[in-house]
């Protein structure tokens, strides 16, 4: 009878060795919780690409924008837990909990935290017609008319939103918020006259900005960026103001706990590598890897920190 068992166990671990072992079996996909042509369009591109070469396997790139990030979120959620779905998450993850009471999901019980890959610097970016040319200018303006201008953001719940409430929240200055599915439809209706004041992912935003038709005012930093060092902190003019936004990525819970940590390894490996270290700074994205364990413990932390933030600025899902 022991030995009847011991061989069941035998087999079942080589069972699930053999499953790791051969991960993936097919192609992979990065969910992505934004429209095309943003920043993270650019930076899940580089990333799929780079786990492509390493697989030998094709992983591709799916958006799925809107609900704030949420649409894409409950798609990995309920994916196959064999890590073929991969989502792409940012700060969102954090902040949604305590902004939307009815989440379709368990924001810890029903993912697994595979690898944070750095943080993005987001500005506070305005169209030169606005007429302001630093954040005390933006702050002098808005509160001379309270709710006429309107700022844009990539989403409801994502770090450029909780950005710009923070703002509001700190100054005193009342803006309408028009949320968007990722930055390419907010920087259309800015270059419309839609839309003149935006907190955005510098990524997306330097196109625009370095052919003048957006003006950088700030960024969401509590210091000056090493990748931006031309722009100064919001801080500068709004003591105390910090809103530091990352990047990673997750499985679906219940995804084997070795196939975990082939992904994670290989994010890393990628994040270190020195061929992508220039095309990183060119993004405007400041890598800082960290694994499994790290990561789910960060995400706990900034869960905490960014749900004070949320009901300190009354903000709510919208």
């Amino acid at each position: 009878m022991r030995e009847t068992v011991r061989l069941a166990m035998a087999c079942m671990f080589a069972l699930f060795a053999g499953v790791a072992w051969a991960f993936p079996t097919r192609p992979a996909s990065i969910i992505v919780p934004q429209a095309p042509g943003g920043a993270n369009d650019v930076l899940a591109r580089m990333v799929a690409g780079k786990l492509q070469e390493y697989w030998g396997m094709p992983v591709l790139v799916d958006f799925k924008p809107g609900g704030g990030v949420i649409v894409a979120t409950q798609f990995v959620a309920r994916s196959a837990p064999d890590g073929h779905v991969i989502g792409l998450v940012s700060s969102a993850h954090a902040i949604n909990p305590s902004l939307n009471e009815k989440l379709p999901y368990d924001s810890v019980r029903d993912f697994v935290p595979v690898a944070r890959l750095g943080f993005n610097v987001i500005g506070l970016v305005v169209v030169p017609s606005l007429g302001v040319n630093d954040v005390k200018g933006l702050i002098d303006l808005a509160r001379s008319k309270p709710d006429f201008l309107s700022h844009g953001s990539n989403g409801i719940g994502t770090g450029a939103h909780l950005s710009a409430e923070l703002f509001k929240f700190m100054t005193g200055v009342k803006m309408v918020h028009v949320p968007y599915k990722g930055g390419a439809p907010l920087y259309a209706d800015m270059m419309g006259g839609r839309i003149p004041v935006a907190f955005a992912i510098l990524t997306s935003a330097m196109p625009l900005v370095k052919a003048g038709k957006l003006k950088v005012l700030g960024v969401t930093n509590p210091l000056r960026s090493s990748i931006y060092p031309e722009y100064p902190p919001i801080a500068a003019s709004v003591p105390g103001y910090d809103m530091t936004t990352w990047t990673g990525f997750m499985v679906p819970a219940g995804t084997p706990r070795d196939v975990v940590q082939k992904i994670a390894t290989d994010v890393l490996r990628l994040a270190n590598a020195a061929e992508l270290r220039p095309k990183f700074e060119e993004m405007g994205f400041e890598t800082a890897p960290l694994g499994p364990t790290e990561f789910e413990a960060f995400i706990r932390v900034e869960t905490e920190s960014k749900g004070k933030l949320v009901r300190e600025s009354g903000s709510k899902f919208e």
